[in-house]
């Protein structure tokens, strides 16, 4: 006799492209605890890969939720390969993704895809808001309008979008490590702009990217916006709630911090006692050696996230300080758990 028992309903499915990352990371693991069929996307790895299309396409139609990590780490210099990369990772996988949800025959209900809040103007004036930023100037920026201009490009009428421009996501690891090292060797003070060879340590092909700036008088007092993953969690699960948000969308926490109090912060948590100032003679050479860009620290990112506060989204964390006091202290995962409307 046939069991009158109907069949359990399918688990919802949330595709997560590039996560291999930490951001991704914490991503899969808190989707599938609610019960999500989580496929993971990418270039390697257990899940579809970008070069196999129509894999790509079946994981996309019938997801409840899209959400693209995918482009290659701004923690490098800026040589023409990487200049190349940094782009194409970003805009060809975007491409793909929006081609698999205009063709689907269930496209996603909601499709998020990372973006950066480096897409502003060095700005030591005011806060750059979704409203009222300026758009800036140099590579980042120029990476950022070409990622967003291919997400937003066509007509995806069942599929609302969202581009999350973040700051600098705090966690376990990530973006800190090299600021971390500069602390650890004793340069953890605040760093300061000023004169330097345009000629030395890839000179020529950091002007040919756009971003060689005449020297700003910051002194340490640049701002630094920043987000705990916890809050990338929770601002993800309070967009997925409320339909009536799409576009660009800042993901910051509401009170930005400034290089002097950042670096102090790192001082303690490497255990270093003492912080020489890094000035921009010392910086170039140093992050030429950590294979990365003076640009991390010396841009004044002053970024406020307007749409999620008037939309009424609660950051677990406001304050840089209680940010590096849960990472500090806390043995448990990020949770991004217990935020409200």
């Amino acid at each position: 006799m046939a069991s009158s028992t109907p069949d359990p309903s399918p688990p919802r499915r949330a595709v997560i492209a590039g996560a291999s990352g930490f951001i991704g990371g914490v991503l899969v693991r808190e989707l599938a605890s609610e019960g999500y069929e989580v496929v993971r996307v990418g270039r390697s790895g257990p899940g579809p890969h970008w070069s196999d299309r129509a894999a790509v396409e079946a994981a996309v139609d019938g997801a409840e939720i899209v959400i693209n990590l995918a482009g290659k780490s701004v923690n490098c210099r800026y040589t023409r390969k990487n200049r190349e990369e940094l782009v194409r990772s970003r805009v060809e996988t975007t491409r793909q993704l929006r081609e698999a949800i205009r063709s689907a025959a269930k496209p996603p209900a909601l499709w998020i895809n990372s973006s950066t809040a480096t897409i502003y103007r060095h700005a030591e004036d005011r806060p750059q808001t979704e409203s009222t930023g300026d758009i800036g100037s140099g590579l980042s920026v120029d990476i950022a309008t070409a990622w967003e201009a291919e997400f937003f490009a066509d007509e995806l009428a069942q599929t609302r979008r969202v581009a999350l421009r973040m700051s600098i996501v705090l966690g376990r690891g990530g973006a800190l490590v090299p600021l971390e090292r500069l602390a650890r060797v004793g340069l953890g003070g605040p760093q300061y702009d000023g004169w330097w060879f345009r000629s030395l340590f890839g000179g020529k092909s950091r002007r040919a990217a756009g971003v060689w700036h005449s020297p700003r008088r910051s002194r340490g007092r640049q701002k630094f916006s920043w987000v705990h993953i916890d809050d990338v969690v929770g601002a993800i699960r309070f967009i997925r709630e409320r339909a009536d948000l799409d576009g660009a969308i800042n993901l910051t926490a509401p009170v930005p911090s400034d290089n002097r109090t950042l670096m102090a912060l790192l001082r303690r948590r490497v255990g270093a006692p003492l912080g020489l100032p890094a000035y921009r003679w010392m910086l170039e050479p140093g992050m030429w050696l950590l294979r990365t860009e003076p640009e991390l620290v010396l841009k004044s990112r002053w970024v406020v996230p307007e749409r999620l506060t008037e939309a009424g989204y609660r950051f677990r964390f406001s304050r840089l300080e209680d940010a590096f006091t849960e990472l500090t202290t806390s043995e448990g995962a990020p949770t991004g758990r217990d935020h409200g409307h």
